[in-house]
């Protein structure tokens, strides 16, 4: 690692962005709101595109050899020259927030030598900060959180997302999630894969699970269910990077999610 860069200050750096693109996340909900199509179901918003702008402008004044891989843009500058690479979802829940539903999200990641070193999920709705630096543990707040300790999927809460391909494979998708859902104790479904990975590592759910998620996705979650003592794999429980499709448990639940998602 960069003998000069302090991940303690690269997280303060990542909260402030985060707290200013959340403000005008807030301001804009509330406003008339031109709505873009990226596929028949995947939205794009003037709030997505003003809040990336925010939280690359507020990182590149402190950090301005970092390079950046974003959503909603061409991403050029994740093709820079540069060991760190911060990984950003401006507005992960975009569909909620069109619809006024609260649960949305801001998801922000730093790699570092192709390993991601930090992590940060805001919503700014609640007013709830997610935050960890590798090997220093998993926060909410400032204040340490873990995943839950329940060891039977029976007693399980879990939630899941749908891939934007729903329209047409829904039979797969809902043949999975009638596998999980009647060995379970209930799933939701809450539309931010970001918050599902967020509310996975505080032990809100016990486990997620889903398919066709991309990088900006989980990268900032990722990390938070991992420092919070859980355990992330792909479908067949290994990991190569990060993988589009994501089972993330307590741990004590996983081979069981993963003998039902199989």
């Amino acid at each position: 690692m960069e003998r000069n860069l302090n991940l303690s200050k690269c997280l303060e750096t990542g909260i402030k962005a985060a707290e200013t693109a959340g403000g005008i996340l807030l301001r804009e909900q509330g406003c008339r709101r031109a709505i873009r199509y990226k596929g028949e179901i995947n939205l794009v918003t003037d709030a997505d595109l003003k809040s990336q702008e925010t939280l690359v402008r507020t990182i590149s004044r402190a950090y301005p050899d970092h390079a950046f891989l974003a959503e909603e843009k061409d991403n050029s500058l994740s093709r820079r020259e540069s060991d760190y690479l911060w990984i950003i979802d401006p507005l992960d829940g975009t569909t909620n927030f069109v619809h006024g539903y609260p649960l949305f999200s801001i998801s922000i990641a730093l790699r570092v030598r192709n390993r991601v070193e930090l992590g940060i999920v805001y919503l700014p709705f609640l007013k709830e900060m997610f935050s960890a630096v590798r090997g220093q543990g998993a926060f909410l707040n400032r204040k340490k959180i873990r995943v839950s300790r329940a060891g039977k999927i029976g007693k399980s809460l879990l939630v899941t997302g749908f891939p934007y391909y729903i329209h047409e494979r829904s039979r797969r998708v809902l043949a999975e999630f009638n596998r999980v859902v009647r060995a379970a104790r209930g799933i939701r479904r809450d539309g931010s894969a970001a918050i599902d990975l967020a509310f996975v590592a505080c032990g809100r759910f016990d486990g997620f699970f889903e398919r066709d998620l991309k990088i900006w996705d989980v990268s900032g979650g990722d990390l938070l269910v991992t420092e919070a003592g859980g355990r992330v794999t792909d479908y067949g429980a290994g990991r190569s990077g990060l993988p589009s499709e994501i089972v993330a448990t307590n741990g004590k639940i996983h081979r069981q999610l993963l003998d039902l998602v199989k």
